[in-house]
């Protein structure tokens, strides 16, 4: 029992706890340490037993989400994990918490249908996890290699190519492709904010739910030199632009002649995500190639480390976060272990390497 994550889950809706206690309570790897309807009860929990993840509700009686987040990462900072209904008015407030210090956004579960209870599980028992890994904690657990099945590769969005069957001819422009999850939002941001006005067309793949991805990307457009939009079916790879993949959708890079676009699809979940970076690179290696720069941020697990070997197979320039820079360094380790990658530097250092990669 000592080596479970222990999780405070914080939310006024008893509904709402007790699904969360039967979602989290099913991964082997996780225990309930307590629940509380408010922050004041949250604190009295916490001064008995400090948790190792906080599940927290935005809003709440007496004290809002928002406000305890903020009293926490101040006081005795903690991984804390938004947990918040699918509106566009929370969506704005959740990205707060973010630059706040949380670590990642989870939509509540829901009751219904069998698939979606099944994929909500899914994600947040693997942002629980990610946050348990996360350098904010003072004590860190061993990663944990349970995996949940199943575990679908990019085959079920976007074949493999045969060898040979699609080369790329190189063209004068480059794309850059980009893979994050937890810890990946203020990355982005910093990497996004370092692009110039005359940056190569970006498309980026962050593990966010579905709402919170177009609220993010229009927080990054109003900090960033380059403008930033939640892709579209069919939007243009420009430069000087960053396209933000959907949540809860399929982001693929596709080539019509000299142009490049975005294609948005529906499917099953991809190396346990929806939007995966894994199908966004295998379609970079596929449409792109040696027309592309691969970058693979910060996060658990090992989603885009696949993806991001074919592209350098295709002939693509493949760049990782290192470790001391990453909130989680799971993501771009695996890229790594399958020497899939070209060059591993520090978050600030990303935006020179691949500037100086599209010249």
């Amino acid at each position: 029992m000592s080596n479970k994550i222990r999780v405070l889950i914080v939310d006024d809706s008893a509904v709402v706890r007790q699904t969360l206690e039967e979602v989290l309570s099913s991964d082997h790897d996780i225990q309930i340490m307590a629940t509380a309807s408010d922050p004041y009860i949250a604190a009295e929990k916490i001064a008995k037993e400090v948790p190792d993840v906080i599940t927290l509700d935005i809003e709440m009686p007496r004290m809002d989400g928002l406000t305890f987040l903020h009293k926490i990462m101040t006081q005795h900072p903690l991984p804390v994990v938004i947990c918040s209904s699918l509106t566009d008015a929370g969506s704005e407030t959740a990205i707060k918490a973010l630059e706040y210090g949380a670590l990642d956004i989870v939509t509540k579960p829901k009751l219904g249908a069998k698939q979606f209870l099944e994929e909500s599980r899914i994600r947040i028992c693997d942002s629980v996890k990610a946050a348990a890994q996360a350098k904010i904690k003072i004590r860190k657990l061993p990663p944990v290699d349970r995996e949940l099945p199943p575990k679908l590769t990019a085959d079920a969005i976007l074949a493999k190519p045969r060898p040979g069957s699609e080369a790329m001819l190189k063209t004068t422009d480059r794309v850059v492709v980009v893979g994050a999850s937890t810890g990946g939002t203020e990355a982005l941001s910093d990497f996004l904010q370092a692009m110039p006005l005359d940056a190569p067309g970006i498309v980026i793949v962050q593990h966010m739910p579905e709402n919170f991805t177009r609220a993010f990307a229009n927080r990054l457009d109003t900090i960033c030199q380059i403008s930033v939009k939640e892709a579209e079916d069919n939007d243009t790879v420009l430069r000087g632009r960053a396209l933000i993949a959907p949540g809860n959708r399929h982001t693929l890079l596709k080539r019509s002649g000299a142009r490049y676009y975005v294609e948005i699809k529906d499917g099953p979940l991809v190396s346990r995500h929806r939007p995966s970076v894994d199908v966004l690179f295998r379609s970079a290696a596929r449409y792109g190639g040696k027309n592309c720069i691969g970058v693979i941020m910060t996060g658990m697990g090992d989603d885009g480390a696949k993806g991001m070997l074919e592209m350098k197979e295709a002939g693509a320039y493949t760049v990782a976060q290192d470790e001391e820079s990453c909130v989680v360094f799971g993501m771009p380790k695996k890229a790594i272990e399958l020497n899939a990658v070209d060059r591993v530097v520090s978050l600030k250092s990303i935006p020179h390497v691949v500037l100086n990669a599209v010249t």
